[in-house]
């Protein structure tokens, strides 16, 4: 509906504007603020007051005369308010928001036959997934899903790092040591068990005799090497040990969840030749220079300061080469490539997309997107030192929380259902990991967050339980009703001010993933819920459902309940929070 509203929006004023022989290259159309008794509004008076010679009140009135709603289905009226005009929606639209939004898929949009990669997470498999680093697998499986529910075929990819330093370290510490020589893993599982061997590496390195770290660095460099002359027995041993500590860090985002369709490894560009192609093309590039013992590109006419070093002096790559390899396939295989990347690799991304450039690619194809920092008040983290704190703590603690909020109200509860243990597991599960969830991607990425549990876990905020009680109470009116929803229905009887909003944004919820898609604002979509809910609490104390004055009008509301349940449950989908059927 809205989308279609908007399109007869655009026609109105285009055929408008042509009859004054006015330009129609903008048509100034926007959401008019809150108070605005209309769903569009158009600006476009104020920038053709110049061209007219008259004020802007003046001209929108001109415009608002030459339309005739009369000749479109969803537009009941163009009226001038001061220097705006704008646009009522017509019964027909009401009505159809009803009827579509019932539908189990209601805001999928048409297939758009583009074809999308999404690279989000690729942490480096050293250890347990740490909290400072959440908002790349929720913020990445967000843009994914808002992208797959916006018509795009999506594909969610990992980038595994399984050639640097780090895992060469990593490698020759699992091969070192001994087990006695360990401290008990925190948890029981394969990652938290592995990554007890690579930070008694570290300290090794850091802690032993000069000679002894020598020796330590002539082995861990034996290691690279053979992964650079794509040594299958080097990358059995480092693929025991990465294969190892996926599968643990695998169990934790599928906690969140994060879901990915392929692990790539970066050694697969080691080994079928593309990264020495890619570094042969740019030793023969202009801005190729030999300095300081490696090859490297001068970017400094595209305004860095910094060179981009891609071959060292010993002809072993960079995880740079590589992923310029990477991304080449990536633009190769797909219409699109969306990398999500924290802010301190920005300077990274950017030279990336330079030298991607320069080596022939059209990085137009090619979106780099920048998140900020989650915070806990405790502190930073460091995988590398084995501080900090790990997702799965978080997560347990959440989880945990949850609960204790849970069982609080159960006495208070106004469903008369009985809820199991199990029940309870379930709704502190899906209320304490959408916390985590929705406090992340609520807020804008490029700003740095301090993740509080008060605010996170408040039902009666803006937070995920807030919203998540939306779907939860929508359910309970169903379930009360007899589980059945009436088909033949009056909408014409949804007439008050509170059923007629609550239908405005039900409308608008296919034009919200539109552009969080277009703009990748997965915060966009947390924002619309909680405008949502707080909506739909408003129909629900003003408009009573199953005390209707009568059947019609209980009927009506009762189809309504379940618009409202299919949109506020797509949309709570699109950024992985799940949608509780009773808390």
């Amino acid at each position: 509906m809205f989308l279609t509203f908007r399109e007869e929006v655009e026609t109105a004023l285009h055929e408008a504007l042509s009859s004054l022989s006015l330009p129609t290259d903008d048509l100034g159309i926007e959401t008019p603020p809150e108070g605005v008794d209309a769903v569009l509004a158009s600006s476009a008076a104020f920038r053709l007051a110049g061209e007219v010679g008259a004020p802007p009140p003046k001209v929108a009135v001109d415009i608002a005369d030459e339309i005739d709603a009369s000749e479109f289905a969803y537009i009941a009226d163009a009226s001038p308010q001061g220097p705006y005009v704008n646009f009522l929606p017509s019964s027909a639209y009401y009505d159809e928001a009803v009827t579509s939004g019932q539908d189990d898929e209601y805001g999928r949009l048409e297939p758009s036959g583009e074809s999308v990669v999404v690279e989000h997470t690729s942490a480096n498999p050293t250890g347990p997934v740490h909290v400072g680093r959440a908002r790349n697998p929720i913020t990445g499986d967000a843009i994914a899903r808002i992208l797959d529910f916006a018509g795009h075929d999506v594909e969610r990819h990992y980038y595994v790092n399984d050639a640097g330093r780090q895992i060469a370290v990593f490698t020759w510490a699992y091969e070192t040591f001994d087990e006695e020589d360990l401290p008990e893993p925190e948890r029981e599982r394969a990652d938290y068990d592995l990554v007890r061997y690579y930070r008694k590496g570290n300290a090794y390195l850091e802690e032993a005799d000069p000679e002894d770290v020598d020796e330590a660095e002539t082995e861990i460099q034996t290691i690279l090497q053979g992964l650079e002359a794509s040594d299958e027995a080097t990358y059995e041993r480092v693929s025991e040990v990465v294969d190892t500590v996926l599968s643990g860090m695998r169990v934790t985002l599928d906690r969140l969840p994060a879901e990915f369709d392929e692990f790539v490894k970066e050694t697969q560009f080691m080994f079928d030749g593309s990264t020495d192609d890619v570094v042969e093309r740019l030793k023969e590039s202009e801005h190729s220079v030999y300095e300081e013992d490696a090859w490297q590109l001068d970017l400094s006419e595209f305004g860095f300061e910094k060179n981009l070093v891609f071959l060292r002096s010993d002809d072993t790559s960079l995880y740079t080469t590589r992923d310029l390899a990477h991304h080449e396939w990536k633009l190769d295989n797909y219409d699109r490539a969306v990398t999500v990347i924290g802010e301190d690799h920005k300077l990274q991304a950017e030279q990336l997309a330079q030298a991607l450039e320069l080596l022939g690619n059209d990085t137009e194809k090619l979106t780099a997107f920048h998140y900020s920092w989650v915070n806990l008040p405790e502190g930073g983290m460091s995988t590398r030192k084995g501080t900090g704190i790990d997702m799965d703590d978080l997560l347990d603690e959440a989880e945990k929380r949850a609960r204790e909020e849970v069982e609080k109200r159960i006495d208070t509860r106004i469903r008369d259902d009985d809820l199991t243990e199990g029940d309870i597991d379930r709704i502190a599960r899906q209320v304490g990991i959408g916390a985590v969830r929705y406090d992340i991607i609520s807020k804008q990425p490029t700003k740095t967050i301090t993740f509080e549990w008060e605010r996170a876990l408040d039902f009666e905020a803006q937070s995920a339980p807030y919203v998540q009680y939306v779907h939860a109470r929508c359910c309970g009116i169903i379930e009360e009703a007899g589980g059945e929803v009436p088909t033949d229905i009056d909408p014409s009887l949804l007439d008050s001010d509170a059923e007629q909003e609550l239908i405005e944004v039900i409308a608008r919820f296919p034009h919200v993933i539109e552009e969080a898609a277009d703009d990748l604002e997965p915060h966009a979509v947390a924002t619309y819920t909680r405008q949502f809910a707080e909506t739909f609490n408003t129909f629900y104390r003003e408009c009573p459902v199953l005390t209707a004055d009568d059947d019609d009008l209980r009927d009506s509301r009762l189809a309504l309940v379940a618009a409202s349940k299919h949109t506020i449950a797509n949309a709570l989908n699109v950024i992985g929070i799940e949608a509780p059927e009773s808390m």
